[in-house]
Parts: structure tokens; C-alpha cells; sequence
């Protein structure tokens, strides 16, 4: 069997798997959110943290609990990290520096885990378990109360009340990440991941002298790391680590794991709103950019570009070879479409035109299917600036989900699309106009400025994944990238709760003949269209003078 078809055979299980769980789990969160029930251990977590989660909140309520307690929990990662050299279960490593400590801090409850550190060579259990796996659930929940509270806006009408933050995230943790998660960390050491507290010991006899290995609970926190769009890794090598994700078996099963949620809250969204189609609709145009990209990637680095190519039967520098190039392709474009970040391969590796691919994948917002509840938020967005241009087309007032879209509406949404890239392209231009962050550059011209806008687009759309040719461990990018994580985490959910809000106060409009349908392929087709040219103009400059160079010139 040559390895396309074997690529192509991963794909269609890929596919099979993830066709099989969407019914049921969007539904189940479907129920989820919309129950008024809350179960034992929730009501004692609603005691122990104050909240009644009965109470109804505004989008400015709604918002002030997002931020609260988003900055409690970094604020305690990084207390967490700064005393790690005096916690039990550190395996020896010393606190963390200030300027690192903010940046993983801001990078684990931002849902980007970005990681300017060796994993195996810095945190302890403690900080691992305690703090950088509980922060991997906690972020994912609150991109899905995030994203469940813009869909109730479009659901409800003549109030301004999105439901409760908090019974959102505890639900969101409690009855959807947790289970899985379980199912998830058994399946993986299955497969042979590790899952011990073992401490650092010399394995092996190697020239030049013995390895030493650390253990640590890998499977539990690789699968949160996949199920909530995470991707910060135990070891430095992420889900290449043969510790972290050991087999093709185990490969499959972690992208499954990536997609799983974004993809299924397509149905969820369809349930919640009454219209199942609407769903189908968001789902195709996700599916639809997925299969272009991972396509695109395959035959990208499949193509032979002389002897040593043809030899290694395509691009397999910076591969693994028990995934091979077609496992390290589905898997590099799931984890950077989605804000997962996770790798399996060198990105830096690829083909010049594989890395940009790679960088698009983010640069279109992380919308296809995008991150646990960013994903989804992120596609209605777009969804109403599609609903605009249309519009504007025909001269008609734009209408989605019987909602106008007024004056309000297009401002939060432009705000929106608008933020990452500014943040982007900023950041980008005075890390190059200035002299010291140059010097970590490991590579000059085309591929040299990739690697700082690979890692700039990585923090503000808080993917997490790097080229990592760059020494990103300097106080210059572990404070900026900092920043751009941070901004590009909690401005855009500014406007989507504003957004929320503003929709939640409409009455309905009814349909009438003029109304675009916004169920049919036709209208994906025009999403779909939107989110290509929007990205394009937006970043094509740039794309032009890192990965489209290099990619022109091999």
C-alpha cells in the first residue's frame, strides 16, 4: 500500500469516527446547557465559590465573570510557578523566572499553551498536574460558555439575559470535559501512552553516557490537551514524544480527540437555535476549508523536489517516521485550524508552501472547525459579515437567524476580525524593525521572518504551536507574545458578549421571500468565500514575504 493511500484510508476513518460522535455528543451538550438541573457535585462547587447559578446575567455580567475569573486563575499560575522550587513533587527544578512564569500563565488560561520552555526539563508534577492540566479544562469551558452564550442571543429575544457564567463553566467541565477526558487518558494508555509520578532516573547506555527520563500523568493530560484545543506537551516534543503518543493508533486517536467538540457544537448550535439546518450549514462550511486544507497539505508535502525527496518518498524532514507524512500532515492542519496547537512533526520542516499552510490555518481565525467554543463564536461572526455582503449585494437589510444586523451588530462584528490581525501585524513589525528580538532568529530572509510571524499569528490566535527555529525564551517575546495571547483571548470575547447581548434584546423578524436562506449550499458557499478573501486581504503581504518566498524559491 504507497503511503497516499494509506493517508488518504486514515482520512476516511477520521472522517467515519467523527461522523459516528456528532449526533450524540451534540446533543448531549445541547441538553447540557439548556438543563435546569444541577447535579450533587456541581451545587457543592457553586457553594464553595458563591455563585447561584440560577441567576440570569446580562452580557456585561456575563463578561465580568469571564474576566475575573480568568485573571484569578492567572494570577494563581503564576504564584504557582514563581514557588515550584518549594513545592513537594517538583522533581528538583527550581522556580520559573518571572518573565516565563507570566507567559505560561497567560498562555494556559488563554487556551493557547504556548511553551518557551522544555516541559521535562522545568515543571514538576505538581505545577504540571495541579496547575497547567487544571487550567487545560478550565480554559476549554469557558470558550464553550463563551460560544453557548452568543448562540442564546441568536435563541432568545427581547432580553438581554445569556444565562449564568458560572453554571456555564462548571457544567461545560463537569459533564462534558471531564467524562471524555477519562474515556480519552484509558484509551491513550491503551495505546501506550505513560501515565505515573515517576521521578527523573538514568535509562540506557548511550555514547557519550546515559539518558535521563521523567515520568509524570502524560495520558490524563494529553487527553485534555487534544479534547479542550489546548496542546501545551508534558515533554518538549509535544505529541511527537513517543511517551505522549506512542503509534499511528494513537496518533488517529488524538486528532479525533481535536476535532471532536468543535466540530460536534455545529449540532449543538442547530439544536439550541431550532434549526438543525442552520447547523448542517455552519458544519459544511467548516468541513469544506478542513478537507481543502488538509488536501492541499498532503499533496504539498508529498510532491517530490529531487533525490532526496524522491528517496525518502516526499518531504519527511522534521517527520516522524511511525506517523510518516501523511499522519503529520492531517495531524499539523487539525491542530492549526483548530487552537489546539499541539505537534507532531517539526512545522518548521515543511515545505515552504506546508508552513504556510500551517500559518493560514490560524490566520483565518481558527474557525474550521476552530478551537472548543472559539471555533464556533469565531464562525458566527463571519457568518453575519457573510449575511452583510450579501446584503449589500442585493440592497436588502442582512438578516441571520431572524435577526437583523444593524449598525451595532457589524461594528462588534468588524471589531472583532478586525483585533487579531492588528495584533499580528503589529507585534511582527517591531519584533523585525528592532535589533535584539532578531537576534533569536535561528535562520535568515524568507523563513527567518516566518518564524516571528508564525509565532506572533500563533500567541494572538492562540493556537500555541511554533516554528521553533526561534529562541522565543527571551523577556522581549515571552512579555509580548504575552500581551498578544492575552489581547487575543479576551478582546474578541468583548464583542462577541456585546454582540450576544445586542441580538438577545431583538424581537424575531419574520421570514419572507426576500430573506436569504441561510440553511443552503449556497450561502456556505459565500461563508466560505468571505473567510477566504476577509484572510487573504488581511494577510497577504505578509504571507508574501515569509512562506510564499521560500515556497517560490525551493
Amino acid at each position: 500500500m504507497s503511503p497516499q493511500t494509506a493517508g488518504v484510508l486514515q482520512l476516511l476513518a477520521l472522517i467515519a469516527a467523527l461522523a459516528l460522535a456528532y449526533r450524540p455528543l451534540g446533543d448531549h451538550m445541547a441538553r447540557v446547557y439548556s438543563s435546569e438541573k444541577h447535579y450533587k457535585p456541581e451545587k457543592w462547587i457553586y457553594k464553595a465559590i458563591g455563585a447561584n447559578p440560577a441567576a440570569e446575567m446580562r452580557w456585561p455580567a456575563y463578561l465580568r465573570g469571564v474576566l475575573a475569573f480568568s485573571a484569578v486563575s492567572v494570577l494563581f499560575l503564576y504564584l504557582m510557578q514563581r514557588v515550584q522550587g518549594s513545592l513537594p513533587g517538583s522533581l528538583g527544578f527550581s522556580s520559573i523566572d518571572p518573565d516565563q512564569a507570566f507567559n505560561t500563565a497567560a498562555s494556559f488560561v488563554a487556551n493557547t499553551n504556548w511553551q518557551s520552555y522544555y516541559g521535562e526539563q522545568a515543571m514538576g508534577h505538581v505545577v504540571q498536574t495541579g496547575g497547567l492540566a487544571v487550567q487545560n479544562f478550565l480554559s476549554a469551558a469557558v470558550g464553550m460558555a463563551v460560544a453557548v452564550a452568543l448562540v442564546r442571543g441568536f435563541a432568545r429575544s427581547r432580553t438581554g439575559e445569556l444565562g449564568n457564567f458560572w453554571a456555564d463553566l462548571v457544567r461545560g467541565t463537569v459533564r462534558i470535559l471531564v467524562p471524555i477526558s477519562v474515556i480519552g487518558a484509558l484509551v491513550l494508555v491503551a495505546c501506550g501512552a505513560i501515565q505515573n509520578f515517576s521521578g527523573i532516573h538514568e535509562v540506557g547506555q548511550f555514547t557519550g553516557g546515559t539518558q535521563e527520563w521523567n515520568g509524570g500523568a502524560v495520558a490524563s493530560q494529553e487527553a485534555i490537551k487534544e479534547l479542550g484545543t489546548n496542546g501545551g506537551g508534558y515533554f518538549n516534543a509535544n505529541s511527537a514524544h513517543p511517551f505522549e503518543n506512542p503509534n499511528p493508533l494513537s496518533n488517529l486517536f488524538e486528532i479525533f480527540l481535536i476535532l471532536l467538540i468543535p466540530f460536534a457544537l455545529t449540532r449543538t448550535f442547530g439544536r439550541m437555535v431550532g434549526s438543525l439546518r442552520q447547523g448542517y450549514a455552519i458544519l459544511g462550511t467548516m468541513a469544506t476549508i478542513w478537507l481543502g486544507f488538509t488536501a492541499l497539505m498532503m499533496w504539498t508535502e508529498f510532491a517530490h523536489h529531487g533525490p532526496a525527496f524522491e528517496i525518502a518518498g516526499g518531504a519527511m524532514e522534521g517527520k516522524e517516521a511511525r506517523f510518516g507524512i501523511a499522519g503529520s500532515s492531517i495531524f499539523a492542519v487539525a491542530t492549526t485550524l483548530t487552537s489546539t496547537g499541539a505537534v507532531n512533526s517539526f512545522h518548521s520542516s515543511y515545505t515552504g508552501f506546508g508552513g504556510g499552510i500551517t500559518m493560514l490555518g490560524m490566520q483565518l481565525g481558527e474557525i474550521a472547525p476552530g478551537g472548543v467554543g472559539s471555533g464556533l463564536y469565531g464562525m458566527l461572526v463571519m457568518a453575519i459579515i457573510a449575511v452583510f455582503i450579501a446584503g449589500l449585494m442585493v440592497g436588502r437589510t442582512p438578516e441571520y437567524l431572524g435577526k437583523k444586523i444593524g449598525t451595532r451588530q457589524i461594528k462588534l462584528a468588524a471589531c472583532y476580525i478586525l483585533i487579531t490581525p492588528a495584533l499580528v501585524l503589529c507585534f511582527t513589525a517591531v519584533a523585525m524593525a528592532l535589533p535584539t528580538p532578531g537576534n533569536s532568529m535561528t535562520n535568515s530572509g524568507a523563513h527567518g521572518f516566518s518564524e516571528i510571524l508564525y509565532a506572533y499569528t500563533s500567541g494572538a490566535n492562540n493556537n500555541g504551536s511554533a516554528f521553533a527555529g526561534l529562541n522565543a525564551d527571551t523577556q522581549w517575546f515571552n512579555s509580548t507574545i504575552g500581551i498578544a495571547i492575552l489581547l487575543g483571548r479576551f478582546l474578541p470575547i468583548v464583542f462577541v458578549l456585546a454582540l450576544a447581548g445586542s441580538l438577545a434584546e431583538q424581537k424575531p423578524v419574520p421570514e419572507t421571500a426576500g430573506t436569504l436562506r441561510t440553511d443552503k449550499p449556497l450561502y456556505a458557499g459565500l461563508l466560505v468565500g468571505t473567510i477566504l478573501i476577509i484572510t487573504g486581504l488581511t494577510y497577504f503581504p505578509a504571507l508574501a514575504l515569509g512562506p510564499l518566498a521560500e515556497g517560490l524559491a525551493s
